[in-house]
């Protein structure tokens, strides 16, 4: 994919070229929306019961309530959305150390990696907190962008990646990147997918 449009994948070529088709400010509008919506997200999660409410809380307690990260409230909030709308996204997020990236780089087709060192602790997708060595983006099973900051910036980087290049969503975060193109982005071109826009929005209280 890289050969085949190799001027594409630096952060300021998405951002540009995600801008010129789309006409908004990919970056701006993602972590605005996030910041705005944040207070709602965390509020409904922490609602849930169930099998689902145990695995939003193991997320939600990586969040300070005293002083919060902000990073880590980001990647919170990206990794409870799809379990709150049925995703399958340990298939999307990835961690291995070091030594295994080869290994895991065989386990996934569309997602975000995230490398640590062998000698750092890491519990898969429930860690937000690590100090990565690389966090990467990956489409048709190949790295198209290392050395992304941070997981949020990751996910907005491959969501406008697969918008530009008018990819399909992965089916196991289907449901979680039209949420992100129709509620959080207000773009609405894509066919949506099960459960429908309004129903989405209800469903987080992000009625306007």
């Amino acid at each position: 994919m890289v050969e085949r449009w190799p001027a594409l994948f630096t952060e300021r070529q998405v951002f540009a070229e995600f801008n010129r088709i789309a006409s908004k400010n990919l970056e701006g509008d993602f972590f605005e929306a996030q910041d705005q919506y944040a207070p709602r997200f965390i509020e409904l999660f922490k609602t849930k019961k169930g099998t689902v409410g145990r695995k939003l809380r193991e997320l939600i307690q990586h969040i300070s309530c005293k002083t919060p990260d902000v990073t880590v409230l980001h990647s919170v909030v990206l990794k409870d959305i799809p379990i709150l709308l049925c995703d399958e996204s340990s298939e999307f997020y990835k961690t291995c150390s070091d030594t295994t990236r080869d290994e895991a780089l065989e386990c996934i087709t569309v997602g975000v990696l995230t490398v640590v060192s062998e000698d750092s602790p890491h519990e898969g997708q429930s860690s937000v907190e690590l100090q990565p060595v690389s966090t990467a983006i990956i489409l048709e099973g190949g790295i198209v962008m290392d050395h992304i900051k941070n997981l949020p910036q990751a996910v907005c980087l491959l969501f406008g990646l697969t918008y530009v290049l008018h990819l399909d969503y992965p089916k196991c975060m289907s449901n979680t990147l039209h949420f992100i193109q129709t509620v959080m982005l207000g773009l609405g071109k894509k066919k949506t997918p099960i459960k429908t826009v309004n129903s989405e929005e209800q469903s987080f209280g992000l009625e306007q």
